[in-house]
């Protein structure tokens, strides 16, 4: 049997971006949508910051961190280094997924019912009081310098925990996957109030109120189911220009932007509700209407770009020619290690315990306080957010804020790490349980091939 298949034409160019190459790129983006993916390149900006900021070329890395690309931006207030706009600008794309998330919590998720949003959000509030009280408590006693910096242990970083709970998790509950997801969400709304309130400096209400008629603009596009990207991404930078121009911290532009994007519930997609965007749109958005849509378009940027390159500029700290013993008894770095590991733990647990002990509250069936308190330990990971908040307290590049990037990564790995050592014990526990009763088919609380040689 001959092959009919007709040989290539060589004769033709070969054409970038051919359908062909597409299926590689959506299973690229499927990738990037992991947790252990995207807190591994987090993970990995972090460690070349490092090792770049204390070999021999770290005078290319500070220059590269203060090249300014638009220097003729002054008069918007974007005449920003590539550090800042790091901060300010990438990080704006995970706060839009971190708006979604919000909004859908608030929609169709935990947040929905408020007996139900409770343990989470009183264990958020626990998690982020007692963290700020030892900081301050700790910098006090020191003689009071670097008050300003109290919010910074009260983070957590949403895509690094979850990461390692990806990693430690096979036989875990999925219930606590639900709870540390809907804790980080709630913390990531009190940061970003935090930020909005106590860390905006020059506010100018001016162009944060013209910032309002593109954010409608890009609301009433995605009420309406459109994702003309030609329409919102500009709409999108407006908002982020005015919003940074206010003095308000930029990244609050893509928690707003985030929420005036619709959530398709469960009582309207079971009523037939017309999905956004028409007939054409639908079968791709029914799952969770266009909110998941987006994220699901967004996150794979976010997670694979946007915060990777946030880290390669933030964690770079040059340690060459420090003093360890002086730093590691600093007062701010004491007052960050020990909110983040201490507080946090004994913030979240505490309370989600007393508020168990008082009212008619109580933990999921499958979870006990065992696997609560890994994931207590594993909320004091607070890499993200708790460094932007540092380069906003102490300013970026300053002497103050290389003492918090080394405090931020000294607190977050002994948290994580404290976190698996907890949590590895809980998941062998699930493990033999779930093989005692793979082996138990009949469910008669005897293995069955132990009951197979009885029988024969």
């Amino acid at each position: 049997m001959t092959d009919r298949t007709p040989p290539p034409d060589r004769s033709r160019p070969a054409r970038l971006f051919s359908r062909s190459s597409w299926p590689e790129a959506r299973h690229l983006a499927d990738v990037l949508r992991t947790e252990t993916v995207g807190g591994a390149l987090l993970l990995l900006g972090a460690v070349l910051a490092l090792l770049w900021a204390n070999s021999p070329w770290s005078e290319a890395y500070a220059r590269l961190g203060d090249w300014v690309p638009w220097p003729g931006g002054a008069a918007w207030h974007l005449d920003l280094n590539l550090a800042a706009w790091a901060a300010d600008g990438l990080l704006a794309i995970f706060f839009f997924v971190v708006g979604l998330e919000l909004k859908r919590e608030f929609i169709a998720g935990e947040l929905r019912d408020p007996r139900r949003a409770a343990l989470p959000v009183v264990a958020a509030l626990g998690g982020m009081l007692l963290p700020a009280l030892i900081y301050v408590a700790v910098v006090l006693t020191a003689g009071g310098e670097g008050l300003r910096g109290w919010a910074i242990p009260t983070a957590t970083d949403i895509a690094f925990a979850l990461a390692v709970l990806a990693v430690v998790s096979s036989h875990l509950p999925q219930g606590l996957r639900a709870f540390l997801l809907t804790l980080a969400v709630v913390d990531d709304l009190f940061a970003i109030t935090i930020i909005a309130i106590f860390y905006t400096a020059d506010f100018h209400p001016v162009p944060l109120l013209a910032a309002l008629a593109p954010i409608a603009l890009f609301a009433l596009l995605v009420q309406r189911g459109r994702t003309w990207w030609w329409a919102l991404i500009p709409l999108a930078v407006a908002t982020w220009a005015l919003v940074h121009a206010s003095g308000v911290h930029a990244t609050v532009a893509g928690v707003l932007l985030g929420f005036t994007v619709p959530v398709l519930t469960a009582r309207r997609r079971a009523g037939g509700a017309p999905a956004a965007g028409g007939p054409a749109a639908g079968a791709s958005r029914d799952a969770g209407g266009l909110a998941a849509h987006l994220e699901h378009r967004w996150r794979p940027v976010s997670a694979g770009f946007a915060v990777p390159i946030f880290a390669l500029f933030a964690a770079g700290v040059t340690l060459r020619g420090t003093d360890l013993g002086a730093l590691l008894t600093d007062p701010v770095v004491i007052a960050i290690v020990a909110g983040l590991v201490l507080g946090k733990s004994i913030g979240i647990f505490g309370s989600t315990f007393l508020l168990a002990r008082f009212t008619r509250a109580e933990l999921d069936e499958d979870i006990t306080w065992s696997d609560l308190l890994g994931i207590a330990l594993l909320a004091g990971v607070g890499f993200t957010v708790s460094l932007l908040i540092g380069d906003l307290a102490f300013g970026a590049g300053s002497t103050a804020d290389d003492r918090v990037k080394t405090a931020v990564l000294t607190g977050s790995v002994i948290s994580a790490g404290l976190a698996a050592t907890v949590l590895v014990r809980r998941n062998g526990v699930y493990r033999r349980v779930a093989e005692r009763e793979r082996l138990d088919a009949d469910g008669d609380g005897v293995p069955d091939v132990y009951q197979g040689s009885t029988d024969s």
